[in-house]
């Protein structure tokens, strides 16, 4: 059965089980989210340092799920991507 969070760009199977683990299950649950903090909290569970390409993505649903008519440009995760 496929997550509802998939259907955020950039979100398949993966990136939904994590967002499930850490309590959200729809994508308004992520409406206002911190990313950054999802991360950490992820990290945390994992008890490791997670590939910063997830926190891209995540950066990128909370973005899609806080936005009502969000820019094409701003739903590739890759535009999530730390500045330099």
């Amino acid at each position: 059965m496929r997550s509802p969070l998939e259907v955020i760009p950039g979100v398949g199977p993966s990136i939904a089980a994590d967002f499930e683990q850490l309590g959200y299950r729809t994508v308004a649950d992520l409406e206002g989210a911190d990313a950054e903090q999802l991360y950490l909290d992820l990290c945390d569970r994992r008890g490791a340092q997670i590939d910063r390409c997830v926190l891209y993505v995540f950066r990128c649903a909370v973005y899609f799920a806080s936005e009502a008519d969000p820019d094409p440009e701003k739903l590739k995760w890759w535009n999530w991507k730390d500045p330099k």
